[in-house]
């Protein structure tokens, strides 16, 4: 989450004006050395509230964030000297800006370090859900949906095998009951072929060799049923030529002697009979087995769905973790630069010609406007307070009577000009005994600047 400028000078100005960097700065700068050494200490909380009030940071500008206005920041300090001012004022801002910097670096750092903790952490998930989705596929590579229509297809193929052993069973046996009850009731078996019978290997040889040349004209030679197929005749192939090399050795009984027709025919359709029963009990196993994991697909499918979408919603977790790595990044290193949003002096503080406080004029102005007034509420209240009879409405009112005439209290000379004397002399007494008093107080006793200064400040007028 972002800020923007004028929270972060107010986030700044709360980090400077905390107890520690305040008394660090009052003892490194030696603001308050030239204290008068009468004075009572300052307490460091005294210490620190003085110096809240004496800091101004005044912020214009600004507002808000689609508001491209810049934000210009205004740094003071009240001091008794332009020196002990325009330090002060300075130290304030390299605070500001070593705050500012460090705040942008450890922010966009932090940033980094979570997301490159972010990708670690998803990168070893990503990892640890592809070993199980491995691990199942391995344990069920023959049930696995991918391979669903091949199994189906191979159990039709199977189921069709089935039914063609069934037949060719079913002929070798009608065969093989025509022969016995031909042979029961005559006692022959009638004309004996000259060529070798075909035996049922033979036939089913060619009978694959047929499928085989019909389904590569149709399918590819990649489809899974020319695989099958293919694999089919080169087993058979093996045991026909095993058979053709025991056909001599069969033509005889266990004694040696050589077997009759019937008995030739017999043995050879018994020997049909039995490879067809091997084949059908190969078949049904393989069909149990394809209908089991036919059966087990749809379970496999969902926990292999399952697991799927995990890898999926983590890899998508993991390219944004990687692309806000990548940002992290690029706002580390135009921190680093200095390049981002940063505070820049516009101009240092300079000792200034004048002070700006108190205004002395203004004070003086305010000081002969109280002195009249508190003149003139005086004269008014004494005014007020004197119950003496100076007019003929006050005898009337005093003792209820009407005199005829009034007449004024008549001064001689002489008292006249004893009341100018005393007037003249208490006014010059005043002019002249309360300035010495005070040089006097000033030079031997306590110098009265600090105690002016100390009522100003209290006063709020400096």
């Amino acid at each position: 989450m972002q800020t923007d400028a004028n929270e972060q000078l107010q986030i700044i100005e709360q980090r400077i004006l905390t107890r520690d960097n305040l008394l660090e700065m009052v003892n490194r700068l030696g603001i308050y050395r030239d204290a008068d050494p009468s004075d009572r200490p300052l307490t460091p909380d005294e210490i620190v509230r003085d110096m809240r009030q004496r800091i101004t940071i005044r912020t214009t500008g600004g507002g808000a964030r689609n508001q491209s206005q810049a934000t210009i920041v205004n740094v003071g300090f009240q001091a008794a000297t332009a020196g002990m001012a325009a330090n002060v004022t300075n130290e304030v801002v390299t605070l500001m800006l070593q705050e500012n910097i460090e705040m942008r670096t450890t922010v966009s750092g932090q940033t980094l370090d979570f997301f490159t903790q972010e990708v670690s952490r998803l990168d070893r998930e990503l990892a640890q859900i592809s070993g199980q989705i491995l691990q199942f596929k391995e344990s069920n590579q023959d049930a696995l949906p991918d391979s669903l229509d091949f199994r189906r297809s191979q159990q039709a193929a199977a189921q069709e095998r089935l039914l063609e052993q069934a037949r060719a069973e079913n002929i070798l046996r009608d065969r093989r009951d025509r022969l016995v009850t031909l042979y029961e009731r005559t006692g022959s078996i009638g004309q004996i072929a000259t060529g070798p019978a075909q035996t049922a290997e033979e036939a089913q040889l060619q009978s694959l060799r047929d499928q085989l040349a019909t389904s590569v004209a149709v399918l590819s030679l990649d489809n899974p049923r020319v695989s099958v197929l293919r694999a089919q005749i080169a087993a058979l192939e093996q045991i026909v030529s095993e058979q053709q090399a025991a056909a001599g050795a069969d033509q005889t009984d266990a004694a040696g002697e050589p077997l009759s027709p019937y008995e030739l025919q017999l043995a050879d359709l018994d020997g049909q009979l039995d490879f067809i029963g091997q084949q059908k009990e190969q078949i049904d196993a393989t069909l149990a087995e394809l209908a089991r994991t036919i059966a087990a697909t749809p379970g496999n499918g969902l926990t292999l769905g399952a697991l799927e979408r995990n890898y999926d919603n983590l890899r998508t977790q993991y390219d944004q973790a990687v692309a806000n790595r990548a940002r992290a990044e690029t706002g580390d290193m135009i921190e680093a630069l200095s390049k981002g949003q940063r505070i820049s002096v516009i101009e240092q503080a300079v000792p200034p010609s004048e002070p700006n406080s108190p205004d002395r004029p203004k004070i003086a102005a305010m000081g002969v406007a109280g002195g009249l007034g508190l003149g003139f509420g005086f004269v008014l209240l004494l005014e007020l307070l004197n119950t003496h009879v100076r007019r003929p409405s006050d005898i009337v009112a005093g003792l209820n009577i009407t005199p005829l005439m009034t007449l004024p209290y008549m001064r001689t000379q002489r008292q006249i000009w004893r009341r100018r004397i005393i007037v003249a002399a208490v006014l010059l007494g005043i002019a002249i005994g309360v300035p010495a008093v005070l040089w006097y107080v000033d030079s031997n006793i306590r110098p009265l600047q600090p105690l002016l200064d100390s009522a100003l400040q209290r006063a709020g007028l400096t």
